[in-house]
């Protein structure tokens, strides 16, 4: 039974070892936008409009020919942001605040799995369906309305999409974000907690 056991690691320790060395690694970038909300916890309070903001960046993604998985990493500029209805209330209309653009500017590290609808008889060297999902990790580098809300610095979103891949070198990509944590609180009212909820759209071109 032992070596059963021995034999069966082995095989699958080879099997994983020939998989990796038939991967197939590039690089791209990409460009976007975010459409996002800024989501209160307390739904009735604080009205918000969603609003659209830049996405650019560069992707490495390593492909397992004839599985149809692969596995990207990205190094993205982008930015999240939303109008919160802050002139509703006393509390901040007092201040001379009104219906602000809230901003917030983030270094993100999105990684994902993607599955590829690889074998269409010949199809899916001009077009490759796709889903995906993974988490993406962001860091804070600027906002706005400092004095008004206290932001996380650290942020992590889940995201899962669908896409396309055009002739082997460009990805359409549309996917679906939400904070796993807080966002953001309003430093007045500190129980006022907020999330991020992004919409996402993306081009990529890879370089091989």
């Amino acid at each position: 039974m032992k070596r059963i056991s021995v034999f069966l690691v082995a095989l699958a320790i080879l099997t994983c070892n020939h998989a990796f060395a038939q991967t197939e690694t590039r690089l791209g970038v990409i460009v976007g936008a975010n459409y996002n909300s800024i989501h209160f916890k307390q739904n009735n309070f604080l009205t918000t409009d969603k609003a659209f903001g830049p996405m650019a960046g560069i992707t490495g993604e390593m492909n397992i020919p004839g599985v149809g998985f692969a596995v990207d990493a990205s190094l993205l500029y982008s930015m999240r942001a939303g109008k919160v209805h802050y002139g509703d209330h006393e509390v901040w209309s007092s201040g001379g605040y009104g219906n602000e653009l809230c901003r917030m500017h983030y270094i993100d590290l999105p990684l994902s799995l993607k599955f590829k609808y690889h074998k269409l008889n010949g199809v899916e060297n001009k077009i490759m369906p796709m889903v995906f999902f993974g988490p993406t990790f962001s860091f804070l580098v600027g906002k706005n309305l400092g004095e008004v809300n206290d932001y996380h610095p650290v942020s992590v979103l889940l995201r899962m999409g669908l896409g396309a891949e055009l002739v082997r070198r460009w990805q359409i990509q549309a996917s679906y974000n939400f904070s796993v944590g807080e966002t953001l609180r309003t430093r007045l009212l500190d129980e006022n907690i907020a999330k991020n909820r992004c919409w996402n759209v993306s081009v990529t071109y890879f370089f091989k």
